[in-house]
């Protein structure tokens, strides 16, 4: 197998595993290694020391001038630390249907037409009201007493 072919398998399997790691870092080394064996197979380059030149130069400069334009195509909604709690309280007091019979503190509930799955301490049965007293995420605690809210 020649180097230039080594070069470009590498190339791929870097760019590959950026749709695992999602870093956007691997697509630039895998971009290096591609023109790099691109390159030395067109033979501009034949030694070692001009491969990693290559590699080392075109992974470098795509890294630093495209990786932030590209990774604002990838960047999704991040909540800071203080948003979280206003997500989660913000359904506090809220009514919910019982949807199936709570069994062993677990059951379904349906808070603004979603289901939910949820837990009590009480004995809920399909179509009682209950009020949410606690939301940890995907999950709701409720009870049939609807809770003193804060004002």
């Amino acid at each position: 197998m020649s180097a230039a072919l080594v070069w470009i398998i590498i190339g791929v399997v870097l760019i590959i595993t950026e749709l695992m790691a999602t870093s956007i870092v691997a697509v630039f080394l895998g971009i290096g290694a591609i023109v790099t064996g691109l390159a030395l197979q067109a033979g501009i380059i034949e030694s070692t020391s001009a491969q990693y030149l290559v590699f080392g130069i075109v992974s470098l400069t795509m890294l630093l001038t495209a990786r932030g334009k590209m990774k604002r195509w990838f960047h999704g909604f991040t909540a800071d630390r203080g948003e979280h709690g206003t997500v989660f309280t913000k359904d506090l007091g809220e009514r919910v249907t019982v949807h199936a019979d709570f069994q062993q503190g677990a059951g379904r509930v349906i808070l603004n037409g979603v289901q939910w799955d949820a837990r009590s301490d009480e004995d809920l049965k399909k179509g009682d009201v209950a009020y949410v007293v606690k939301n940890e995420g995907i999950h709701l605690t409720v009870s049939s007493r609807k809770p003193i809210t804060e004002s």
